[in-house]
């Protein structure tokens, strides 16, 4: 897909790796709704703030009403909890699923219908290395990126007869907020990771490896799980 003179919606838009993809969007020419529960939080030069909750589908109806010229969706809004499966709060383990699958869903049923009317285009969900690799301390998490993942591969068959491209991003551990804790040496840098979102996109690749630890985990996949005994 061609970036320049695309129109896209970013969501999550304010901040972290949404807010570096708007910018870079910006910079390739495209025009950009830079979507946030608050959107007077947004501050980007050259985009249009955009409120969006992801967890509210009468505000994504309206957000996909104002932005009738979109032509790319980037489903980036998402919270980690930290909620483990069986030991966690189950409201935790809910919100979290319905912000990192149900929106990106809710997002993509409203936003297709306009993508298409304007001739095709593209999604891209932001995923993680933890959509392969699902460790017990950050279950509810991993299971809501598993979900992406798979809502990624159904509706990428799904709307591709539309002229509507689906990409997945994976990466692992970022220099955002959300992982504050990690050892900046473990950590890749936001603007790269959209960097590489955005030449992924522009090349129609279907996963997006954004770093060594999400190559690394994919090229695990095939390998049996291991089992901890005691």
């Amino acid at each position: 897909m061609e970036l320049k003179n695309a129109v896209a919606v970013v969501t999550g838009a304010n901040r972290g790796l949404g807010r570096h993809l708007a910018a870079q969007l910006v910079e390739r020419g495209a025009k950009v709704y830079a979507a946030a529960r608050r959107p007077e939080t947004v501050d980007v030069p050259g985009v249009t703030p955009l409120r969006l909750d992801v967890t509210d589908e009468a505000s994504i109806r309206e957000a996909a009403r104002i932005a009738s010229d979109m032509t790319l969706l980037i489903n980036n809004a998402g919270i980690s909890t930290g909620a483990t499966l069986v030991g966690g709060d189950l409201d935790e383990v809910r919100r979290e699923m319905e912000t990192n699958f149900f929106g990106p869903l809710a997002a993509t049923r409203a936003f297709a219908a306009v993508i298409d009317g304007n001739g095709g285009g593209a999604v891209l969900n932001v995923l993680s290395a933890l959509s392969w690799f699902h460790p017990a301390g950050l279950g509810s998490y991993a299971a809501s990126k598993a979900a992406a993942w798979a809502l990624s591969d159904a509706t990428r068959e799904e709307l591709a007869p539309r002229g509507i491209t689906v990409s997945a991003l994976h990466v692992g551990y970022m220099d955002t907020d959300m992982a504050a804790d990690v050892p900046a040496d473990q950590k890749v840098a936001a603007a790269d990771v959209a960097a590489r979102a955005l030449h992924g996109i522009e090349t129609g690749l279907p996963e997006i490896l954004a770093d060594e630890t999400s190559r690394y985990v994919k090229q695990s996949l095939s390998a049996a799980p291991q089992l901890n005994a005691g």
